[in-house]
């Protein structure tokens, strides 16, 4: 299945409305991102700077400004000060938006694993589980959510740790897959490169089963696998793995992750944004269309 990902067409079939989701199950990663976009579109509708709205909760600009960007939980104190600052009156929405800041704080089901969860990964699984729209790049790695168990813990090898951190590690990955088996699954669009198709994780026996495993999940209706071949040559993003999530409910933009060797970065200037898009959109191109994609992996399969 292919998408335009340039409209909201393609998620419009869901019931995404942020209030509507279970976030014992997604976390506290949308509730903080809605709150935080509406807080700020009231601030600015009144005319009032980051700095003075910081001062008015006993905080800073840059308080203001992590909690507009839903990057850290509210207290519920904060956002009736802010609301009664911005001249909400409506009881309603006070509510509403007291909910959110409830909800802000709750916490997902990864956080059984938070010894092995860094602080900024805690964004991304958030987004994972509730995004509409997944779309990814992979140069090295099968892409996380298509990897076989075996595959995956060959994956995380690369990286010391004692073997039940691997584990726990390994079962983490394993329990994220999960969203792709929902009842209302998100749109799973990845390209991935030849390079992580050709490169051995572990023996011909284990390539063998995870190329058998991306084709048997690329079938799904909801999945759509594309590979960018050797013959592609250079293009946009051969530096680095790139993720852009579409979250639910229409009010939020796309937010790009950009993995890295030590954290992960989340750039978010709309101008940058846009550009990561674009960048998809040209991948998507460049790279083998789905039935030559499966194509191509049935030929990888037979020459292992």
């Amino acid at each position: 299945m292919e998408l335009d990902l340039d409209s909201d067409t393609a998620v419009g079939e869901f019931d995404a409305s942020p209030m509507a989701l279970d976030f014992r199950q997604t976390g506290p990663t949308v509730p903080r991102m809605v709150l935080g976009n509406r807080l700020r579109a009231l601030r600015e509708a009144q005319g009032i700077t980051g700095a003075d709205a910081g001062r008015r909760i006993r905080g800073s600009h840059s308080k203001i400004s992590r909690l507009e960007m839903g990057r850290t939980g509210f207290k519920a104190r904060d956002v009736l000060d802010l609301l009664t600052y911005y001249g909400v009156a409506d009881e309603a929405e006070r509510l509403t938006l007291l909910s959110l800041a409830r909800q802000s704080n709750t916490h997902g089901w990864w956080q059984f694993y938070h010894d092995i969860v860094p602080s900024w990964l805690n964004v991304y699984l958030g987004l994972e589980q509730t995004a509409t729209v997944i779309r990814g790049y992979e140069l090295q790695f099968v892409p996380g959510l298509l990897q076989t168990e075996e595959y995956a813990r060959a994956v995380m090898s690369l990286v010391p740790d004692d073997e039940e951190r691997l584990e726990r590690r390994v079962q983490l990955r394993m329990a994220r897959q999960q969203v792709l088996r929902r009842a209302q699954p998100p749109f799973l669009w990845v390209i991935i490169d030849e390079t992580a198709l050709r490169r051995s994780m572990g023996g011909r026996g284990l390539m063998r089963r995870q190329l058998a495993y991306l084709l048997e999940v690329s079938r799904l209706p909801h999945v759509t696998v594309q590979v960018v071949p050797f013959t592609a040559g250079a293009h946009s993003a051969i530096a680095g793995p790139v993720t852009v999530l579409r979250p639910p409910g229409g009010e939020l933009p796309d937010v790009v992750y950009l993995e890295q060797l030590t954290g992960g970065a989340y750039p978010d200037k709309p101008s940058e944004v846009e550009q990561y898009r674009h960048v998809m959109n040209r991948l998507s191109v460049e790279a083998l269309p789905p039935a030559a994609t499966t194509d191509f992996l049935f030929e990888a399969l037979r020459e292992l």
